[in-house]
């Protein structure tokens, strides 16, 4: 078996692709499932966010299955092209600087801490995630929490929905004289909000599917809710529109910004669109007086934000390398102690069985001094029959080094204990 990691992310692949493989929460059982159902698949995990889909399982091939189960997703076309793979050592080194941001568009930010564990809390629900899975993901919160504990790596949070704020404000217009439509009820849309009244924002209107969550964030932030379908009508009151919601198909059409670009007698739109799937028909960019900006165009607003972090993620990067090895020597020395715990089981298991079977016949009125014979007897054939049929088969065989591990196993007895009669252990026949 081997840890595979296989995914596409913002370095590797733009957004009009990984919005064609992006997972919301409702299709992420039916996903779990159809991957776990894969012959060679043991454990798996689906993590989706704006930047990146990334499956995480526990595989007996090279995860060659799971790239085909997600190039062959609806409209990816030829996705193998843009997919990354990690293995092993690698793929938990991968994982570790995912969930300290490290690997994320805007450095260090503390989103992806909660997407990784909404992605673990997902598997587990699903049944996907088993130990080796589970205790991966428990020791990437550790290391995620230490690394923003002991650097900087998270000081002065900046998110995708800050570096869209900032992006507005360095380039379009002053937020005291703007209307702001934000689209969404989610994380991102709140953060926004809360930027944007920092920003002291002229006005808010806040438009979602579910009107009471529209409701409830716009009463957070002194801004008026709006239904989805009422979009259309006040979309030329926007001077700034951002949307990120978990829609499939697109929100705001380029004839809806049209339409409002006329009532506004063509003043300019800003329009930030940070949804994968995106939520603004890419077209409207195609208008006259309209700016539109997608996740991917917000490199440059971040950029003052990844040289200040720099010198924290080196020191982040260091926590993630010592963390990683700590790791895979713990799984190593798991798996050198499996025959040990293979062998302490099978010792429990013939006590018992024996010990049940002496029981039984005590409560029948068998001669106890013959059940403890007995007993005795049959501990020692169940407990060495297998290595002595293997040692007599490596002596048959001329398998010198099973014969050299038996000498440091069983030391030679003393002269006085060497022909001890051997009650039969390998079944009946005593020369051994």
């Amino acid at each position: 078996m081997s840890l595979i990691v296989l995914g596409i992310n913002h370095q590797t692949a733009p957004v009009g692709l990984r919005e064609r493989v992006a997972f919301g929460a409702d299709a992420m059982p039916r996903a779990l499932a159809e991957l776990r159902a894969m012959p060679a698949v043991r454990e798996v995990a689906l993590l989706s966010t704006c930047n990146r889909t990334e499956l995480y399982a526990l595989a007996d091939d090279q995860g060659d299955a799971l790239a085909d189960w997600l190039a062959a997703h609806p409209d990816a076309g030829d996705l193998h092209a843009y997919l990354y793979r990690h293995q092993d050592a690698d793929a938990v080194r991968h994982l570790f600087r995912v969930a300290t941001g490290l690997d994320s568009l805007v450095l260090g930010e503390p989103q992806i801490l909660g997407q990784v564990k909404d992605a673990w809390a997902s598997a587990r629900a699903a049944g996907t995630l088993g130990s080796h899975l589970d205790r991966l993901f428990q020791h990437a919160f550790t290391t995620a929490k230490r690394a923003r504990t002991d650097t900087r790596i998270g000081a002065n949070p900046v998110s995708v929905a800050s570096a869209a704020v900032r992006l507005a404000q360095e380039s379009f217009a002053r937020l005291s004289d703007s209307t702001v439509l934000l689209i969404g009820a989610g994380e991102t849309i709140e953060l926004a909000a809360r930027h944007l009244v920092e920003g002291k924002a002229k006005r808010l209107l806040v438009a979602n599917r579910t009107l009471a969550h529209a409701q409830e964030l716009a009463t957070r932030h002194g801004g008026v809710a709006l239904p989805l379908s009422e979009i259309e009508r006040h979309l030329s009151e926007a001077d700034i529109v951002l949307s990120a919601t978990a829609s499939r198909d697109a929100i705001v059409t380029r004839a809806q910004v049209a339409a409002a670009l006329a009532q506004r007698k063509h003043r300019p739109m800003l329009l930030l669109d940070l949804a994968v799937p995106r939520d603004i028909d890419p077209t409207v960019a195609t208008l006259d007086d309209v700016f539109l900006y997608t996740v991917d165009d917000l490199e440059r607003a971040i950029e003052d934000n990844r040289r200040s972090r720099r010198e924290a993620a080196r020191e982040a990067e260091a926590i993630v390398d010592l963390q990683t090895a700590r790791y895979v020597e713990t799984l190593q020395a798991s798996t050198r102690h499996a025959p040990l715990k293979r062998l302490r089981a099978h010792g429990e298991r013939s006590r018992a069985e024996a010990l049940d079977k002496a029981r039984a016949q005590l409560a029948a009125g068998r001669d106890p001094q013959e059940v403890l014979d007995l007993l005795a007897h049959t501990l020692v054939n169940r407990l060495l029959h297998a290595p002595t049929a293997a040692l007599r088969e490596a002596a048959l065989s001329g398998d010198a080094e099973l014969a050299r591990a038996a000498d440091k196993l069983f030391p030679a007895l003393p002269e006085s204990e060497a022909h001890v009669d051997n009650g039969g252990v390998d079944g009946g026949d005593a020369d051994t």
